[in-house]
């Protein structure tokens, strides 16, 4: 899907319906300090690739902080055989693949394990 942006008409009726006159205005309540004029250091006309690689080695520098965002939810360690297991389709369904005959192999496979 091509990236069509908004026309200047549209960002302007966009704006005036939630009562504000400009982009800027959102982020009225950051403080001066905290704000990027610019991507400083990023010379114009950089690939894409060479960008993201350059802000990636910007991301690993910034230092760790808590997020209490989620109630509980973060990364946990899942064991590739756990997702293996959980995505066959005979832990989670009882319908049989389509075409019997060419998936024989499984539906006795499945039979097996379901009368162990």
């Amino acid at each position: 899907m091509p990236f069509i942006p908004h026309s200047e008409a549209d960002v302007r009726a966009m704006l005036a319906a939630i009562g504000v006159t400009q982009i800027e205005d959102l982020f009225d309540e950051i403080p001066p300090a905290l704000k990027a004029q610019a991507l400083q250091h990023v010379p114009p006309g950089m690939p894409e690739m060479h960008v993201a690689r350059l802000l990636q080695g910007r991301a690993a520098q910034d230092a760790g902080v808590l997020n209490f965002a989620g109630a509980g939810a973060y990364e946990h360690h899942i064991p590739a055989a756990v997702w293996q297991i959980a995505t066959r389709g005979e832990f989670y369904s009882a319908y049989t693949p389509y075409q019997a005959e060419a998936s024989q192999g499984t539906l006795q496979l499945i039979y097996e394990y379901q009368t162990m």
